[in-house]
């Protein structure tokens, strides 16, 4: 009992000098010891039934930041072992390898049960670097998807009853979503497999590389569009930060091809307010069994 209140104590006190977001205080992470960090998952990331993936990679990532000579996430690729759970949390750190540009290293996630056995629930590879030291240099046939202007499109205040089991996140994040992919909120899905919106952080701040990786996994499952209901849990996520975002609001385009065998892919592109292409990420998931 003595250790936690240790431990929530400076939880407490790191985020307290934090600022104003809610999530740079929900993502703070204590360092313990070279290589260990205690964290605390916040009931307000959950959606359905689990704290959502996106936040638990922007959570790993801080620790990362913290632990590596690099500031920057560049490529960071997790692997979602079992379903995390809001409240205490332990994330062990290993660097990989370092260089003069850039950095890998892993990080895992753990959570205890009452009698003390240690769960992993995720566990993450990444290489960080600088973005800031980047060529200006693009070369691309990528486009930011046609997406209506924000007062055109729809949040969650404008459907119907919400989706059963918790939606916190809801309430944290500004989503407006292209009225083109939300059939599935009135029964009349498209079957298209594509989700396509505005994102933003409820409280203003400004998106950061840290926040992409929230960003990449936010907006609802494109399985919703394919006529599926229920949970879709991440079984891999991969994600690439390609330049630092300007702020302002992001636009997100997420499209699934292929579901078969009870699993789907997701791509995601994530474009700034300059109309550039910050961030990538693929992921496999299991397809909802409702």
């Amino acid at each position: 009992m003595a250790q936690a209140a240790e431990r929530a104590a400076r939880i407490t006190q790191a985020t307290a000098t934090i600022g104003d977001s809610e999530f740079d205080r929900d993502t703070a992470v204590v360092r313990r010891e070279e290589g260990v960090y205690d964290a605390e998952l916040s009931a307000g990331w959950t959606i359905i039934r689990a704290v959502n993936g996106g936040y638990l990679l922007a959570m790993l990532g801080r620790a990362l930041g913290d632990a590596l000579p690099h500031p920057d996430p560049f490529s960071v690729s997790a692997h979602y072992l079992t379903a995390s759970v809001p409240g205490p949390a332990m994330i062990r750190t290993q660097t990989v390898r370092t260089g003069r540009t850039l950095s890998t290293g892993q990080a895992s996630l753990f959570q205890y049960a009452e009698d003390g056995t240690e769960t992993e629930r995720i566990r993450v590879i990444a290489t960080y670097g600088d973005l800031d030291t980047l060529s200006e240099e693009v070369r691309t046939s990528a486009k930011p998807p046609a997406i209506p202007p924000v007062e055109h499109c729809l949040g969650p205040g404008d459907g119907p009853a919400p989706i059963p089991g918790s939606s916190a996140i809801a309430d944290r994040i500004d989503i407006k979503l292209d009225p083109a992919t939300v059939g599935w909120a009135v029964g009349a899905p498209s079957g298209k497999g594509e989700m396509r919106g505005w994102f933003g952080l409820a409280d203003g701040r400004d998106p950061d590389p840290l926040s992409l990786l929230l960003t990449v996994d936010a907006l609802p499952p494109t399985a919703f569009e394919l006529g599926l209901k229920g949970w879709t849990p991440t079984v891999e996520l991969t994600t690439h930060v390609r330049c630092r975002p300007a702020p302002g609001p992001l636009r997100v385009s997420i499209t699934t091809r292929n579901l078969a065998g009870g699993f789907l892919e997701e791509d995601a592109d994530v474009w700034d307010s300059a109309d550039r292409l910050v961030a990538q990420s693929r992921q496999l998931a299991r397809a909802p069994r409702g």
